[in-house]
Formats: structure tokens, C-alpha cells, sequence
């Protein structure tokens, strides 16, 4: 079917949407609060079975924290539906033409194909797991975990297997958190990991606080080293994963080795990538160079605001926000994104992770001088019943002061203080300018001086001694 020709005739433009979770479905949402059905069609397409749902959730799903599936789902297919959105489950789109305005899609179930013309496009992709090509890794018992359909995949095996032996290949947020969920589930688990620590979105120092909470947790943390081949039984099910100098036998086996931007018919449609394969827009989501395409979520590339440079961020709070951003564009209003500072926060049975800013070697890379700080401290006044023990690891820039990266391990009420660097790192502040910082103080909250301040006033020291 020609795209030109199925458009509908009058002023009525339509919105295509390629991707029905977070970025895609919010910026459908939004759009269509601000025009009506009689200004714009919008459809949208999902090549899987679900919309609007939290990816991140999946992890505390498989491991039994949230009992059903459908408690993860923000807003149902139906729900899109009612409110006049033309969703397109099991259709995927296999082609961009830019210069047409249409895209090609195909029907899942019934392999039928068409073309749908736009006037305005929305590229919401999202990301994949990797799956490095070695032998064996598209075994049954194999499971990378991105979507909800993955999720359930990985679920059905968990039932139908018997054995209770599982290798995660990698230790990153995914890895991780899936490890723990695999546990709950009453597995052996054993993770692979590359790198010198588990956590690599932390300097090593820190994510050793991360090995030692596995290795409590019942995990088995083998550190350097790398995954050679799957190895599969007579069935063809994956029996075992090898490395370079040892075997470790599994009945299933969970990919944790992180993500990539979605962006394959973005690069066959010839739109404009980044250094880490995202597509590339300004700061109102429109894809650079094309005045009728937006992309978010997932499969773009956002402004560090740190380093002054573009990096890929595949978390589900930038993708909500990308969709409104775009949804408002789209739908006559203006809206900005201005960038991101890499917050993000994890869990290890109860041990909280988080991190924002630069670690180490993201600041040597940025060609930054810089002084680090590590305090140990408590959630609560140390005499208060209940206090938990803390580190606060920060980064400053010599010279001028400014506040570059924060990480924070510890338990109960660790984690979210990220969010004060966050806002300091957002606003340019000096270690010097969060010393006096006004934070809410009371013994069963914090200690007089809070883990971030003292943190702070150990980097202001830091910066004098240098």
C-alpha cells in the first residue's frame, strides 16, 4: 500500500510512533492531550505483546519482590486505545523512508507487510542486550532481559527446568540484580565478570563493597575473566558456560552484559549516529537534520553535562521524560532536554548502590585533574538504634573546586542521598558551596554532619592539600 495515498485527506496530519514502551507511548500520550483526534492520527507500533511498562521492575518481578506481571504495567494496550491512539501490537517496523515519509511494517502473526505514510515521526526503539557471537549463546536456556516478553521467556524456563544451577555473564545493573533474583529463586548462582569488580559503573574501590555483599548473598563472584563458549548438551540446551581456563555448569544462563542503542533501521534510513551507535538529536528530541523526525528513550545519545560530551543512558527515567519532551514538540507546544548528570541507584539484597557524575576514569578521559575523597559514615546518629554504616566516595576538579561524581554504598537510606550530588552536579556546585548546604537534620535521619557533607569537607581538604 503506497504511504502517500493513505494518508487522510484534510488538514488532520498523522503522528507514526516505532516503539510502544516509555519514550514512545509517552510521547504519543502527551501529543494527544494537546490535539485532538479531528488534528491528529496517531498510530503506533510494537513488535511485542505489551506497552507502557517498567523495564526496570523486571529483575524484582522474576525474583518473586512483585508478584504479577501485569503489576509492572503502567497503561495497557486498550487503555492507548480508548484514548485514540491507533497501537499496532505484533507489527514490526522493518524500514524508515525518510524521503517518502512512510515506514514499512510487518504483521508478527500473519507476515503481511504495508507501508503507512507520516507527517511526523517518533523514533522510540529502545535498546538490546548484548549477545556477543559465541558458540552457542542462542542455546535454549540462554536469556538476555529487556522487555517483558523476556522477562516471561526467562520465567517459563525457570519453571520447566529442573536443575537449579544458573550462570549470569556479567556484573553491571542487569547482571547484578538479576543475580539476586535468581537466588531468591532458590538457584546456585555463579556470575562472570570481565571486569576487576563487580559494578562497573563504579570506581573499583567501590564496587568491591558490592563483591563482598554477593559473596554474603550465597553468590559466586568469579572477577577477569571472559566468557569463551556456551556449551550445550545432547538436547541442545545449554549445559555449562567456559572460559578461558575453567567450566561452570548451568541450567540456565542469564545475559547481564549490558545494553545497545536499537537503532538498526536509523542507521539503514541513513539518520545521523553518535560515537556509542545512539541517535543524535538537539535539545527538543528532533533527530539533527531532519525536521519531522524525533527520536528518545533508549536508542539516543544525551549530553553528559559532567564531561561536556554525548554518552548513551539507558534508563527509563530519561525515556519518560524524553516522551513528554517530544509529545509537546509534536503537539504544537516547546519543550527541552537539557541533558543528564548519570544518576542511577541498584540494591544487593539490602545493600544500596548509587552513583552519579564521573567516575575516575570517565575524568581522566574528559582530560580532568581531580582529587578524591572516601568517608565511612552512618545513616542515623551513630547513637540512634537502627544506624547503618555508609561510604561516600566523591570526585572534585582541582583548580576550580567544582563537583564532579559521587558514589555511595551502604544500607537503609543510602542510596537516594545521591540525590543532593545530583542537584549539585546539575547545578555546577563547588565541594566548597555543598559544605553549607541546609539539609534536614534529626538523629533517626542523619548524623549532625550528613554522609554527603562530610564527604565534601573531605574533598575541600583534599583540594587544599593539592
Amino acid at each position: 500500500m503506497d504511504g502517500t495515498s493513505e494518508r487522510l485527506n484534510g488538514t488532520r496530519e498523522r503522528l507514526v510512533v516505532i516503539g510502544g514502551d516509555a519514550a514512545g507511548m509517552s510521547a504519543a500520550s502527551q501529543a494527544r492531550r494537546l490535539k485532538g483526534p479531528e488534528e491528529l492520527e496517531i498510530v503506533a507500533f510494537e513488535r511485542g505483546h505489551f506497552t507502557s511498562y517498567s523495564a526496570c521492575g523486571i529483575p524484582y518481578w522474576v525474583g518473586g519482590d512483585v508478584p504479577e506481571r501485569d503489576d509492572l504495567i503502567a497503561r495497557t494496550p486498550d487503555e492507548h486505545r480508548e484514548r485514540g491512539i491507533d497501537l499496532r501490537l505484533r507489527t514490526e517496523v522493518t524500514e524508515i523512508d525518510t524521503a517518502g515519509r512512510r515506514v514499512r511494517s510487518r504483521d508478527l502473526e500473519s507476515g503481511a507487510e504495508e507501508w503507512t505514510g507520516y507527517d511526523k515521526l517518533v523514533i522510540a526503539t529502545g535498546a538490546r542486550p548484548v549477545r556477543p557471537p559465541l558458540p552457542g549463546i542462542d542455546a535454549p536456556g540462554v536469556h538476555g532481559v529487556q522487555t517483558l516478553d523476556d522477562g516471561q521467556a526467562l520465567l517459563d524456563t525457570l519453571r520447566a527446568t529442573s536443575g537449579r544451577r544458573a550462570v549470569v555473564v556479567g556484573a553491571g545493573y542487569i547482571g547484578v540484580e538479576m543475580a539476586e533474583a535468581l537466588i531468591n529463586r532458590g538457584y546456585e548462582v555463579t556470575v562472570l565478570n570481565r571486569g576487576r569488580e563487580p559494578m562497573s559503573t563504579l570506581d573499583p574501590d567501590m564496587g568491591r563493597l558490592v563483591h563482598h555483599a554477593m559473596t554474603w548473598l550465597g553468590i559466586t563472584m568469579v572477577n577477569d575473566t571472559e566468557v569463551t563458549k556456551i556449551l550445550t548438551g545432547d538436547d541442545g540446551r545449554v549445559r555449562a558456560v567456559a572460559t578461558e581456563d575453567a567450566e561452570y555448569p548451568a541450567d540456565v544462563v542469564v545475559l547481564g552484559i549490558g545494553v545497545r542503542p536499537e537503532t538498526t533501521l536509523a542507521r539503514a534510513a541513513g539518520l545521523p549516529l553518535g560515537d556509542h551507535g545512539g541517535l543524535l538529536t538537539d535539545l527538543s528530541m528532533r533527530v539533527r537534520g531532519h525536521e519531522n523526525i524525533w527520536a528518545g528513550g533508549d536508542c539516543v545519545e544525551v549530553l553528559d553535562l559532567v564531561a561536556g560530551r554525548e554518552r548513551h543512558v539507558a534508563l527509563g527515567t530519561h525515556a519518560n521524560k524524553h516522551g513528554q519532551i517530544i509529545g509537546s514538540n509534536v503537539g504544537g507546544g516547546y519543550a527541552t532536554f537539557p541533558g543528564v548528570v548519570g544518576t542511577a541507584v541498584s540494591k544487593v539484597c539490602d545493600l544500596e548502590i548509587a552513583r552519579t557524575g564521573l567516575r575516575e576514569k570517565d575524568a581522566r578521559s574528559a582530560g580532568l585533574q581531580f582529587v578524591t575523597a572516601t568517608i565511612e559514615s552512618t545513616s542515623r546518629a551513630g547513637y540512634y538504634p537502627g544506624a547503618q554504616s555508609m561510604t561516600v566516595k566523591m570526585l572534585a576538579e582541582r583548580g576550580s573546586g567544582r563537583l564532579l561524581g559521587v558514589q555511595i554504598v551502604g544500607r537503609e537510606s543510602a542510596a537516594k542521598r545521591v540525590d543532593i550530588a545530583a542537584v549539585a552536579l546539575t547545578a555546577g556546585f563547588t565541594v566548597a558551596q555543598m559544605t553549607a548546604l541546609d539539609l534536614g537534620y534529626a538523629p533517626p535521619f542523619s548524623p549532625v554532619w550528613d554522609p554527603i557533607l562530610v564527604a565534601a569537607r573531605k574533598a575541600v581538604k583534599a583540594l587544599n592539600d593539592a
